[in-house]
């Protein structure tokens, strides 16, 4: 005479009976984003529209990827990694030069007011924010009241950009970065 048993054990850990490990299929969850730093108030799609310096985003939060002059006006994309979020600036510029950024289909633009009751003008501006990934997304633009028009793109991979080839047409201030073209209404120029 033969005597058999079988037991089936569960030992009450969710463990299944056959002994063989089970992978979960429950997704793990998006981890919250992480906090921004003391004073800053937006960051990305919620930065589009708003002024760097109100939200935060400019100051130790941001610098600039790429540069052109343009006439005498120096043109800037200024960047916050922090906001991820891009605007332009123009200094040194006169009464009625403008500069524009544009990521994509959204674009923000600014223009240098001029003076009031005899008073010189400011000769700086910079636009609202654009949201962006990454700096190299966007490209940076200014104009000046002569006409003379000079654009700029971060070239490098972590959005910094590099100074341009001398006599290709394009322009970058001596130390400055990014490959920018300035022209004029005759035509392309080397603005330095």
């Amino acid at each position: 005479m033969t005597a058999g048993a079988v037991f089936f054990l569960d030992l009450g850990d969710g463990a299944p009976a056959d002994g063989k490990a089970r992978v979960a299929t429950t997704p793990t969850p998006t981890p919250e984003p992480t906090e921004l730093p003391e004073g800053v108030n937006c960051s990305g799609d919620a930065c589009t529209g708003e002024d760097p310096e109100e939200q935060g985003c400019g100051g130790e939060y941001a610098r600039t990827v790429t540069e052109v002059r343009v006439g005498a006006a120096f043109v800037e994309m200024r960047h916050s990694e922090v906001c991820g979020a891009v605007w332009a600036r123009i200094t040194e510029a006169a009464a009625g030069d403008s500069v524009r950024v544009a990521v994509g289909k959204q674009s923000e633009s600014a223009e240098v007011a001029a003076g009031s009751g005899g008073q010189p003008g400011v000769t700086e501006a910079y636009t609202l924010m654009v949201a962006a990934g990454e700096p190299a997304d966007a490209e940076v633009c200014g104009t000046t009241v002569a006409g003379e028009k000079g654009c700029a793109r971060p070239s490098g991979e972590d959005g910094s950009g590099t100074p341009a080839p001398p006599g290709s047409g394009t322009s970058a201030p001596p130390g400055g970065t990014g490959s920018g073209t300035s022209e004029t209404e005759g035509g392309p120029t080397a603005a330095g």
